[in-house]
């Protein structure tokens, strides 16, 4: 099953790199929000895009969901039926980050992001950053949400190092190296990136509460995470 996943992944990467200059476009009237890197947390309405297995499968026949379920690690949060719904019922665009947004200059309102930014290095987590602002329209909004390492600092103080390594820092052996964060963000370190990008108006914000819409929905791990917002 390994092996099987791997050969999976390889092809979902070489298909990334096949599609890496495509771009789309939507009518200017419609309120665009993508979510980026979003696994499976989705909230209807959005489009949501990563370069993952579920965003492959997401608009073939329900068959291959179900194939795709037992190649996935989702398999480890989700129920089958709860997979299905979500591949079923939400928008996924399948595309490799790493050479950008699928999207034209100016065409997108909200852009969102969830524990995906320190899953990459910094020069690449800028390069996403600077992506945001250019689909972003004149005034739309981008909100990160990433571990905060303050937080990280905090429980490490009171004694809580082991966690703080491995929830934060992911230093086991068996962490795969897409699980692994590669990079740590504190209120001033990311909003230092956001303003290096373009962005202003940028403020801290409380769990589900800022200008995005359907954060009931889409914000999670309300204690060990920070959120930002700011406006192109």
């Amino acid at each position: 099953m390994g092996m099987l996943r791997s050969l999976v992944d390889t092809f979902s990467q070489t298909l990334g790199k096949v599609k890496k200059n495509q771009r789309k476009s939507y009518p200017k009237n419609l309120v665009v929000k993508i979510n980026l890197g979003c696994g499976l947390a989705v909230a209807p309405e959005w489009v949501n895009i990563d370069g993952s297995l579920n965003s492959l499968v997401s608009n073939l026949p329900s068959f291959f969901h179900k194939i795709a379920y037992r190649l996935t690690g989702a398999n480890r949060y989700y129920s089958e039926q709860e997979y299905c719904r979500l591949l079923g019922n939400h928008t996924f665009v399948h595309h490799d980050l790493s050479y950008g947004i699928p999207l034209n200059d100016n065409t997108v309102d909200f852009v969102y992001s969830s524990h995906f930014l320190e899953h990459l290095f910094l020069k690449d987590a800028q390069a996403i950053l600077k992506e945001s602002f250019r689909v972003l329209k004149p005034g739309g909004v981008v909100r990160v949400s990433v571990p905060d390492l303050a937080y990280a600092v905090k429980i490490y103080m009171q004694g809580q190092k082991r966690e703080m390594l491995e929830n934060y820092f992911f230093v086991n052996d068996d962490d795969s190296y897409y699980a692994r964060h590669k990079y740590m963000y504190d209120f001033s370190i990311l909003s230092a990136e956001l303003e290096k990008a373009g962005f202003r108006n940028i403020m801290q914000c409380s769990f589900q509460h800022g200008a995005t819409p359907d954060l009931k929905i889409l914000d999670n791990r309300e204690e060990e995470s920070l959120f930002v917002e700011a406006m192109k």
